[in-house]
C-alpha cells in the first residue's frame, strides 16, 4: 500500500546530497529584498529524538517557536532574519528548511485548479429520480434513493448486518466538519476533535473569530463535511445515511477556509490520528505547491525548490508512518488529472503557490504525488454510475507498483450509461454540505432559503420540523468522494472485527494492513475494457482521454484490485 520503496530512506540520501543552503524557493518578495518582515518556516530535525532541544536551540538563535511536532520532529518557527535558511541548516541537527507554505489543496478550492477542473461544471436541474430500495429492517433515510454509490457497494444490503460500532473512530482530514447539521450531529465527537489550522485573511478572507483559529465544529471549505456524509451520515430518518452511519467521526482540520493545506497543520493532524487512536483517516487532497515532489527535484527545479520539496516528502513521510504505526489505517484519492500516475506527464501546474508555476518534467521513480503515493494510503480511484472509470478519475499501469489499490462511486457528470440521462445531477455524488459554506457560494440565503443558484444546483434542504434545524446537500463528484466509500467500507470492517484496544482498555482497534488486506481481499473484481482501452469518445471527449487498461479483472490499472464492498468485508 503506498510506494513500495521507501520514501524516508531516498529523502534522506537526497537532503544529504543536496545539502540544503540558502533561502528556499517561495520566501517573501519582501524578505528576499532585504527588508525585516516576519517569516514562517518548517524547520525538520535529523533525529527525531532530538527535535525539542533543536527547537531550544532555534528559539536561542532569535526565531520564534510557534509549534512543535516532536513525533515527527517538525519545528515550526518565525523570524524576520532574511538568512534565516541558510543559519538554521547551520545548526546542529538539522536536516531540511522549507518555507511554512500551502501543502494541500481540496477539489473545491476558491481558484480553479487544472488538476480538478473536473469539479467544475455547470450542474443540471436534474437531480435523477428517487429509486425504489429493497426495504432492510431499519428502513432507510428519505433521499438515499438518490445515492447510486451506496446501492454499487452494497452498503445498504451491509446495514442489515452491521451500521457501524460508535467505538470506530474516523478521522476526516479536510476542511472542517459542520458538527451540527442534523444529519451529522449524532456522529461527531466534538470533544475529540481538534483544528490545527489558523485563518489567514490573505486567503481566506476575514477572521470570524478572535485569534482567527476556528473551533473544531465548522467548516466553511464545504469539502469536509461532504467527505463526512458519505462515510457516516446518521441513519436517522432524515436527509441520507452513510457507509457507516453509527461510527464516530473526529474533525481533524488540516485545510484552510480557501481549501488550501500547510504541511505543519497536516503532519499534526496526521500524528493527533496516531496520538488520540483513531482508527481510519480519510485524506481527500493532494500535496502542493508542487503536484509531484520530487527527490532531488525535477531537472527544471532550482537546488532551493528541490530542497523544499524533499522536505515536505520526509515530514509527510514520517507522519504517515507515525500514523501507520498506530494503526490507523490511511485511505486517498488517486486524484482528478486524468493522469496514469506511473508515467506522469509533464507537470504544467506547479508550483501553484507562491511563484508562477513552469514546466517541469516529472520522474515516476523520484516523485511522489502525496499522501496518495505516500507509504500505507490505499489509493482510490473513481468510478461513476455505469461501474466505468471516471474520466477524470487518475489510473496507475504499473499495477504492482502500491500507486493504486482500490476504485469507488466518485460519480461521473458525463457518464451517459449511468443513471437515465447524461449530465445530470443524478450521476454525482449526494451528501451533506454546511450551512456557512452555502451562504457564502449563494445556494442559499442567510435565513436558509435556497437560493435560485442553489435550486440550479441542485441543492437540496431537510428539516428536523417544518421550518427549523434543517441540514442540506449538495452533487460533487472526483476522487475525493471516491475515498470517503473506501473510508466508510474500513470503518464496517474495523466494527465487524475489531478488537478492544489493549493499550486503551477500550475502543475498538485493527491494524491497518489487515484492514488494507480485507478491503482489497473483498473488492469485486472489475475486468479491463474490450480491447484495452476505456473511451471517453461517446462522452464528448476525444480519443487523448482514452486510458489504457494493463493487468487483468484481479488487479488492474483503472480499478486496483476492484471496487470496494461494503457487504463483503463483514463475511
Amino acid at each position: 500500500m503506498g510506494r513500495d520503496r521507501s520514501l524516508a530512506v531516498l529523502a534522506t540520501a537526497a537532503l544529504v546530497a543536496a545539502g540544503l543552503s540558502g533561502a528556499t524557493a517561495g520566501a517573501a518578495s519582501a524578505d528576499v529584498a532585504g527588508t525585516t518582515t516576519p517569516s514562517s518556516w518548517l524547520v525538520l530535525a535529523e533525529d527525531v529524538g532530538d527535535t525539542g532541544r533543536l527547537a531550544q536551540d532555534l528559539a536561542a538563535a532569535g526565531a520564534e517557536v510557534t509549534s512543535v511536532n516532536e513525533a515527527i520532529g517538525l519545528v515550526s518557527v518565525r523570524s524576520a532574519d532574511v538568512g534565516f535558511a541558510a543559519r538554521a541548516n547551520a545548526v546542529d541537527g538539522v536536516q531540511g528548511v522549507a518555507t511554512d507554505r500551502v501543502v494541500g489543496v481540496t477539489p473545491r478550492r476558491a481558484a480553479p485548479d487544472p488538476v480538478e477542473r473536473e469539479n467544475v461544471f455547470d450542474r443540471s436541474r436534474r437531480n435523477g429520480t428517487v429509486r425504489d430500495l429493497p426495504a432492510p429492517p431499519f428502513g432507510h433515510d428519505p433521499l438515499d434513493g438518490l445515492l447510486w454509490g451506496m446501492e454499487m457497494i452494497d452498503a445498504f444490503q451491509a446495514h442489515a448486518v452491521e451500521t457501524g460500532d460508535e467505538r470506530v473512530t474516523v478521522g476526516v482530514l479536510d476542511t472542517g466538519v459542520q458538527a451540527d447539521h442534523p444529519d451529522l450531529r449524532d456522529s461527531v465527537d466534538t470533544a475529540l476533535s481538534r483544528n490545527f489550522v489558523t485563518d489567514m485573511e490573505d486567503i481566506d478572507g476575514p477572521c470570524e473569530v478572535a485569534g482567527c483559529i476556528d473551533p473544531a465544529t465548522v467548516d466553511e471549505g464545504g469539502h469536509g463535511t461532504h467527505v463526512a456524509g458519505t462515510i457516516a451520515a446518521s441513519l436517522n430518518g432524515l436527509g441520507i445515511s452513510g457507509v457507516a452511519p453509527d461510527v464516530t467521526l473526529v474533525n481533524i482540520r488540516g485545510g484552510q477556509d480557501s481549501g488550501f493545506f500547510f504541511l505543519g497543520p497536516v503532519t499534526s493532524a496526521l500524528t493527533y490520528a496516531g496520538e488520540a487512536g483513531l482508527d481510519v483517516v480519510n485524506m481527500s487532497f493532494y500535496v502542493d505547491p508542487w503536484l509531484y515532489n520530487c527527490l532531488g527535484g525535477a531537472p527544471e527545479d532550482s537546488d532551493a525548490a528541490a530542497s523544499e520539496q524533499e522536505v515536505v516528502i520526509e515530514a509527510m513521510t514520517r507522519a504517515l508512518d507515525f500514523a501507520h504505526d498506530h494503526d490507523v489505517t490511511l485511505v486517498g484519492s488517486l486524484g482528478n488529472g486524468h493522469e496514469d500516475i506511473s508515467n506522469p506527464r509533464v507537470d504544467e501546474t506547479s508550483p501553484d503557490y507562491g511563484a508562477d508555476p513552469y514546466p517541469r518534467t516529472i520522474d515516476d521513480d523520484t516523485c511522489f504525488d502525496l499522501p496518495v503515493e505516500g507509504p500505507h494510503v490505499l489509493g482510490v480511484s473513481a468510478v461513476g454510475p455505469s461501474g466505468a472509470k471516471a474520466d477524470y478519475s487518475n489510473h496507475a499501469t504499473e499495477v504492482t507498483s502500491g500507486e493504486i489499490e482500490l476504485s469507488a462511486p466518485g460519480g461521473w457528470y458525463r457518464d451517459r450509461f449511468g443513471t437515465e440521462a447524461h449530465m445530470t445531477n443524478g450521476n454525482l455524488i449526494l451528501s451533506t454540505v454546511p450551512f456557512a459554506y452555502l451562504v457564502e457560494t449563494g445556494e442559499i440565503d442567510r435565513k436558509g432559503n435556497i437560493t435560485r443558484l442553489g435550486r440550479q444546483n441542485g441543492i437540496l434542504k431537510q428539516c428536523v420540523s417544518k421550518r427549523s434545524d434543517c441540514g442540506y446537500y449538495g452533487w460533487f463528484q472526483g476522487t475525493s468522494m471516491a475515498a470517503p466509500h473506501a473510508t466508510g467500507v474500513a470503518a464496517l470492517a474495523v466494527s465487524a472485527h475489531g478488537a478492544v484496544d489493549p493499550v486503551a482498555g477500550h475502543g475498538l482497534t485493527m491494524a491497518p494492513d489487515a484492514v488494507g488486506d480485507l478491503l482489497i481481499d473483498t473488492a469485486v473484481d472489475q475486468a479491463c475494457p474490450a480491447g484495452g482501452v476505456q473511451s471517453y469518445v461517446r462522452e464528448g471527449r476525444t480519443a487523448e482521454w482514452d486510458a489504457v487498461c494493463t493487468g487483468d479483472a484481479a488487479l488492474n490499472s483503472l480499478y486496483g484490485h476492484g471496487l470496494v464492498n461494503a457487504l463483503g468485508v463483514l463475511g
